[in-house]
């Protein structure tokens, strides 16, 4: 399905073979070259999707998605694919921490670009969609972007709602490290474990009665993590 597509990117010949490579794919594309650029477009247009690059004048890719990601309940749905020079592990879990649905380290061939846009709109209207996952006293509405528990709203980045909500869709199921980063941003590379582990530390501390006997959050041990399909009063209280 076509999409109203918002590309910030300063390299003009860049921006460009991105832009014929996303119309040949039917969609609508509009090009900015700064990120102030790119946060008044997303403002004024709420785009489809953002493709957005981390080094840009003006203001950065990080401070666009910072922004973006603090304007409104609006802005959480844009989905944003992040095109970065810099592939280290911080820098990975930085953009995930601000809300990046993706991200792709130059150089890159552009038909991947096309294809993870494919990925990610395609995982974002169906999570759109979808319905609320519910474990004991804990509640995941992915249509809404909430998380509740026993009533009361849990503040969560991107970066949690997204590995928990990608958990819930399956309580039992046990994810290894790098299918919970699959599954929840589409990434199949650039996977460092201690991306899912920090996250998963956050989330515990948030949502867990005691974050040291998780009762939500379980580790499978040699595989990853899952969420449990069901929570027993006393590991609640």
């Amino acid at each position: 399905m076509p999409a109203r597509i918002l590309v910030a990117e300063d390299d003009l010949k860049q921006a460009e073979l991105i832009r014929r490579y996303l119309e040949r794919e039917g969609h609508l594309t509009v090009v900015v070259h700064d990120g102030r650029a790119a946060i008044d477009e997303a403002r004024r247009r709420s785009p489809d999707l953002l493709v957005l690059d981390v080094m840009m004048p003006k203001v950065d890719g990080l401070d666009v998605c910072r922004v973006l990601r603090a304007d409104s309940p609006t802005s959480l749905e844009i989905p944003i694919i992040m095109l970065t020079a810099r592939s280290t592990e911080d820098d990975l879990l930085l953009g995930l921490d601000l809300g990046a649905d993706d991200y792709l380290t130059k150089p890159y061939n552009p038909r991947e670009l096309v294809a993870r846009v494919r990925t990610v709109l395609r995982r974002t209207r169906s999570r759109a969609e979808g319905e609320v996952y519910r474990v004991g006293e804990l509640e995941i509405d992915p249509g809404r972007h909430e998380v509740r528990l026993s009533g009361k709203l849990i503040e969560l980045t991107p970066a949690e709602f997204k590995i928990l909500a990608c958990l819930a869709a399956s309580p039992g199921r046990a994810f290894s490290r790098q299918q919970l980063l699959e599954h929840a941003f589409g990434f199949d590379h650039y996977v460092f474990d201690r991306t899912v582990d920090v996250h998963v530390m956050n989330l515990r501390k948030k949502i867990e009665p005691a974050p040291g006997v998780p009762a939500y959050l379980k580790t499978v041990y040699g595989v990853g993590y899952k969420l449990a399909d069901k929570v027993v009063a006393s590991d609640a209280s």
